[in-house]
């Protein structure tokens, strides 16, 4: 992640991340669990150590526990969020939290270890550069063992929004409203901007921030993981809108 990403975080994002997905973190892990069902099929079934790139407050990496996968370890930027993660995952021994960013952190992984490898949630946007994500998709190939499988999830962002199409809702309750816009301002990044409106015994108050997010065209992402060693085993736009796409490493 940039600076701008990790502030953005502190200021605003992290308090409302588990708020954004339901508000319930079991409940965000069980629809994890079955997507990663879903494309792992058989693979699901054969547990092994797995890590989970850009973690925030946990719903695919108790998802990879509810599963079997042990040790998981569960990485991201943000030291609240891994903070949330831990008590989530009381009773699930085989979580380790990891504060740092995903690149160098799944190149500290031994080779040829994991069983399989998820940046999703579109946290594979937050990487600074196009160029550091054919990284972490390089280091990620050298951690998995042979067909172990890189699940991703991100959003298209390729194609401009103009107008009032830019304003984005993204939940809504009796307390809290929070909605972003985007601008498309550059050809390689869109700046998202997120408000957080929240009632208060004396009336509404706004939180605002903003930071950039990569554009990443799905058939780029496809072309990169071939690039780096992977074949891809599923490529498709899900009902939320975010891809997903599950790169298996070659032998």
């Amino acid at each position: 992640m940039t600076s701008r990403v990790e502030k953005h975080y502190q200021q605003l994002l992290a308090a409302n991340y588990t708020w954004m997905l339901g508000g319930d973190i079991e409940q965000a892990a069980q629809r994890q669990r079955a997507l990663l069902e879903s494309v792992l099929g058989g693979r699901a079934a054969e547990p092994g150590p797995a890590v989970d790139l850009g973690c925030g407050s946990g719903a695919q990496t108790l998802a990879l526990a509810d599963l079997g996968y042990a040790p998981v370890f569960a990485v991201d930027t943000d030291e609240a969020l891994l903070a949330e993660l831990r008590a989530y995952a009381t009773g699930r021994a085989g979580v380790q939290t990891v504060h740092g960013d995903a690149t160098t952190a799944v190149a500290e992984i031994d080779p040829e270890t994991l069983h399989v490898a998820v940046c999703m949630g579109d946290t594979l946007p937050h990487l600074p550069s196009h160029a550091a994500v054919t990284t972490l998709f390089d280091h990620t190939a050298r951690a998995l063992r042979p067909g172990g499988a890189l699940v991703l999830t991100y959003r298209d962002l390729t194609h401009p929004l103009y107008g009032a199409d830019r304003a984005i809702p993204v939940r809504s309750t009796a307390d809290k409203i929070m909605l972003c816009f985007l601008d498309f301002a550059g050809d390689d990044t869109v700046e998202v901007h997120d408000i957080v409106y929240t009632r208060a015994g004396d009336g509404w108050h706004v939180t605002k921030s903003s930071y950039p997010k990569l554009r990443l065209a799905p058939q780029w992402v496809t072309d990169q993981l071939a690039a780096a060693g992977f074949v891809v085993d599923h490529h498709e736009q899900t009902a939320s809108g975010l891809w997903c796409t599950v790169g298996l490493r070659a032998a």
